[in-house]
């Protein structure tokens, strides 16, 4: 086993069939849906979007009060136009800004937006680290 991977995460959301509609919007492709989740295959892995209350019902604790924003779901792209264009469509499809891309002290080109929910998203470019043909990321070699 590989202890070192992540093959789902899951999205509380206030109204799934709100985050079904912008993500669709910004032509992501619903993969499949059960009641009260769905799922999205995304490059080997599966993002999956859930009620907020049956999401803690679900881990066991039923009467949690589940936020947003502690963490960043990153998206990079080949060049900085690219990533404004992710980040046009995602406002255009409903998101919020945050902070428009722009150049940034590690030597890259990012911004960031959050979902309907509250899920923030980082569009970025990197130029030290180069996608691979799928779009996928594989860390250089130090």
């Amino acid at each position: 086993m590989t202890p070192q991977r992540v093959t789902l995460i899951t999205l509380g959301v206030a109204d799934l069939e709100r985050a079904k509609s912008f993500y669709g919007t910004l032509g992501w492709t619903l993969h499949s849906e059960t009641e009260g989740v769905v799922f999205y295959q995304i490059n080997g892995m599966v993002l999956g979007f859930f009620g907020l209350e049956p999401l803690a019902k679900d881990q066991g604790r039923p009467d949690a009060k589940l936020g947003t924003g502690a963490m960043t779901l990153a998206q990079n792209f080949e060049t900085e136009a690219e990533v404004d264009a992710a980040y046009a469509a995602a406002l255009a499809a409903g998101a919020t800004a945050l902070k428009a891309p722009e150049k940034v002290f590690w030597g890259g080109y990012s911004g960031y937006y959050a979902d309907p929910d509250g899920h923030v998203w980082e569009v970025a470019y990197n130029p030290f680290w180069p996608l691979n043909d799928d779009g996928s990321l594989t860390l250089p070699t130090p």
